[in-house]
């Protein structure tokens, strides 16, 4: 849609172009053809304009899958619900309640090692979507297979492809500028993941990849966030509003602060901090790979929930911030 030469270099009205063709909510054909066609689009339209992924709707047996497509993409949210039919559950992984999105940073696109393959016909491939906050990157995988364009009817039709689930790897180096999000200009490569779909954190040494399994129509998103060596074994990344699609765009600032103690000997002094702005409400989640000695949330202090096996770490924000950010102290 609007895809002609004459519109994309002649537009002098707005920077937003529509990357897909419609939303159909009653042609299931549709769907997964749908966020493969917006992904590679944006490869060429997002270099000039702002890739726009369409509406959807929240009450839809596809809700999901749209959803966090939209909510990854960069470009505007919007939903073409009718009055009465919504799915909140849906709606809060995306807007916060004054109405603001966690948008990402940059037009959502495929990973290098998906640009050559066929994610919606080769019956192999999932395509992943990568995307960037300050200080996180953010990751879709999406099972596409299924259905795709016929030149013959003219329109988007199924074809035959296997029920079982497709495999792929997650590198946390498919956030292409990853490194950008580092506070560290000597990161070495290891990142904290977050799985949205189970809430499993995991940490992945750099090139190491975790795998991920899909059937058609299904999706997960992951949170990547560098990990910060700030003395031996003492280790922080943020991730983020976990029940958002995109739980990093949350965290707006982030700084770290080398304290005096060494972490040797049990009640010694602490090492660091870990200062965090972070914008909406809801559950604040980070990796820390020590139990935090305590957590603050502007001058008082907050309690918080400590996974030590996989070291992820829950702060409750029950409201949202007075002002801009809730500014939240993790001391380590």
């Amino acid at each position: 849609m609007s895809h002609n030469t004459d519109a994309l270099y002649c537009s002098k009205q707005t920077a937003v172009v529509r990357a897909s063709d419609d939303f159909y909510p009653r042609d299931p054909a549709s769907h997964t053809i749908h966020i493969a066609s917006v992904a590679y689009n944006s490869v060429f339209l997002g270099e000039f304009m702002l890739p726009d992924w369409d509406m959807f709707h929240s009450l839809h047996q596809a809700g999901d899958y749209h959803g966090s497509a939209r909510a990854i993409s960069g470009g505007p949210v919007y939903v073409s619900d009718a009055p009465g039919k919504h799915n909140f559950e849906l709606l809060k992984k995306i807007v916060l309640p004054d109405g603001s999105i966690l948008r990402a940073r940059l037009p959502g696109r495929p990973t290098k090692d998906c640009l050559f393959t066929d994610p919606a016909r080769d019956g192999v491939s999932l395509l992943k979507i990568w995307n960037m906050n300050k200080f996180t990157g953010v990751l879709g995988v999406y099972n596409c297979q299924g259905a795709a364009w016929n030149s013959v009817e003219k329109k988007n039709t199924f074809h035959q492809t296997g029920t079982e689930a497709l495999t792929c790897g997650v590198k946390g180096g498919d956030v292409h500028l990853i490194s950008e999000a580092a506070t560290d200009t000597e990161w070495d490569g290891d990142c904290a993941m977050y799985r949205h779909a189970d809430g499993d954190l995991v940490v992945l040494p750099h090139d190491a990849a975790l795998p991920v399994s899909l059937k058609v129509l299904e999706h997960d998103i992951l949170t990547v966030s560098p990990i910060k060596e700030l003395a031996p074994g003492f280790r922080f990344a943020p991730i983020g509003l976990v029940d958002m699609f995109n739980s990093g765009g949350a965290v707006e600032g982030l700084t770290y602060h080398l304290l005096g103690g060494d972490g040797s000997t049990l009640g010694s002094e602490a090492v660091a901090l870990a200062c965090m702005e972070v914008k909406g409400c809801g559950r604040f989640g980070a990796y820390s790979s020590v139990r935090p000695r305590k957590s603050t949330l502007g001058s008082a202090q907050i309690e918080l929930k400590y996974d030590s096996s996989s070291g992820l770490l829950i702060l409750q924000l029950d409201a949202m911030p007075k002002e801009r950010v809730h500014k939240i102290v993790i001391e380590l």
